[in-house]
């Protein structure tokens, strides 16, 4: 009848009880005639005096190895007496999958194939740089006008809870913006980027007519801001987005989401 599983160890043979070696006082390593898991698993004598595990000798499967050299009297004068034996071993078929509850690994763990994971690692595992949130305003409607040489709320805001107080926020902004003005008056409009009631980035953004004085244009603004901010807290970390003008009284007036057209304010959580 065939066997069924893995072939076992000295089916079929009587195992010795003891092996027995001659020292020379050189040697160090004798092999043993079976294999044991642990130092404790032998008895081992020298000369008549038994040996102590793991501080006179140590084993590692069949190699038994002195910490000294033994002596040379005379005749076989080291036994060794086996209490326990490792009989055999079983392995995992390397082309079969492995199925677990649970799994600790005290080394790495490499992985070639991809890897799919039906739950998310811990924010606290993922390395520095990692992202760990993103949140997202978007606003459209209705058209912010800011005719003001003190900043005022454009409309974009949002808030973010960091999870660490490492972390750090990017700061992403994109406003669609405009300045409405009269002639060529050669002046500026302005963003900010205020986390709570501080100012952490500013952005000058020029906005001249270059056309006939006679009447009212339409300048085009670059109203995008990235900054990489560090709150360091845990707590809910409001971010607005603010905009001015340099001359209320020239007519110049800076316009937040012209024609509904989105403006966007995107918080990124990075690990730090």
């Amino acid at each position: 009848m065939p066997y069924i599983g893995n072939t076992a160890a000295n089916r079929f043979v009587a195992s010795k009880a003891a092996s027995v070696f001659s020292g020379d006082g050189s040697t160090t390593a004798f092999t043993l005639d079976h294999g044991v898991g642990s130092d404790e698993d032998i008895l081992v004598s020298v000369d008549g005096v038994i040996q102590e595990p793991s501080v006179a000798y140590s084993v590692s499967g069949t190699t038994l190895t002195f910490t000294a050299a033994p002596s040379s009297n005379s005749g076989n004068n080291i036994f060794v007496y086996y209490l326990f034996r490792t009989v055999g071993t079983v392995s995992h078929p390397s082309s079969n999958a492995l199925e677990a509850t649970s799994g600790t690994f005290s080394g790495n763990l490499d992985v070639t194939g991809t890897t799919t994971l039906s739950t998310k690692l811990a924010t606290t595992n993922l390395g520095a740089g990692a992202v760990l949130q993103v949140v997202q305003q978007v606003y459209s409607t209705p058209t912010v006008n800011i005719n003001s040489t003190s900043y005022t709320a454009t409309g974009l805001t949002k808030s973010i809870t960091p999870t660490s107080t490492s972390s750090k926020i990017l700061v992403m902004v994109n406003a669609s913006a405009d300045a409405f003005q009269y002639g060529d008056s050669g002046y500026s409009v302005f963003f900010e980027i205020k986390r709570g009631s501080t100012q952490i980035a500013e952005k000058t953004a020029n906005a001249y007519a270059d056309q006939s004085p006679n009447g009212y244009y339409a300048i085009p603004v670059d109203g995008t801001m990235i900054f990489l901010d560090s709150p360091n807290t845990t707590s809910a970390t409001t971010y607005t987005i603010n905009g001015k003008v340099s001359n209320a009284s020239n007519s110049m007036t800076l316009r937040i989401s012209v024609s509904s057209a989105d403006s966007t304010l995107t918080l990124m959580e990075i690990a730090g």
